[in-house]
C-alpha cells in the first residue's frame, strides 16, 4: 500500500505518494482545495493508501503557525471522510524554501522554478521522504 502526503495551502494542494513498496516518494499533483475530495475518491478507486502524511505549519519556536487551523480542519475532514487509513502529521517548516532550492538546482529554468504548483508539489515530496525517513521498521 501507498503513503501520500500533502503539502496544504488555501490555493493549492500538492500531494505526493510512495511507490506500492513505500520505498520512493515522488510529486504526483497539485490540486485545488475545492477538488480534493473528488481527487481523492478517484485516486482511491484505483490504488491503495496506507496512510495519509500531512504537513502541520508551525512557527520557529515550534508553535502552530496562523495557517495551521486551515490543516486542521482538512485533517479533521480527511479523517471523517476516510476512517481506514490513517493520518500523520509532520512538521513542515521550512519545506516550501527545501523545494524551491531542490528545483533550482534541479537546473530548470527560472520561469520553470518559479511555478508555485512544482512548488508545492516537491514540498509534499518533502514531506513524504521526511516522514518515511522518520519512522521505525
Amino acid at each position: 500500500m501507498r503513503l501520500m502526503a500533502f503539502d496544504y495551502g488555501t490555493k493549492r494542494i500538492g500531494v505526493a505518494v510512495t511507490d506500492p513498496m513505500q520505498i520512493i516518494a515522488t510529486a504526483l499533483t497539485t490540486v485545488h482545495p475545492e477538488d480534493i475530495w473528488t481527487f481523492l475518491a478517484a485516486y482511491l478507486q484505483t490504488e491503495q493508501v496506507e496512510t495519509f502524511v500531512v504537513g502541520k505549519p508551525r512557527q520557529l519556536d515550534g508553535t502552530d503557525s496562523e495557517s495551521a487551523q486551515h490543516v486542521v480542519g482538512f485533517i479533521r475532514k480527511l479523517k471523517k471522510t476516510y476512517p481506514a487509513i490513517a493520518v500523520a502529521e509532520i512538521d513542515e517548516r521550512f519545506t516550501s524554501k527545501m523545494a524551491s532550492a531542490a528545483i533550482a538546482q534541479s537546473g530548470k529554468k527560472k520561469k520553470d522554478r518559479q511555478q508555485k504548483g512544482l512548488i508545492d508539489t516537491v514540498s509534499a515530496t518533502i514531506i513524504l521522504q521526511s516522514y518515511m525517513d522518520g519512522r521505525n521498521f
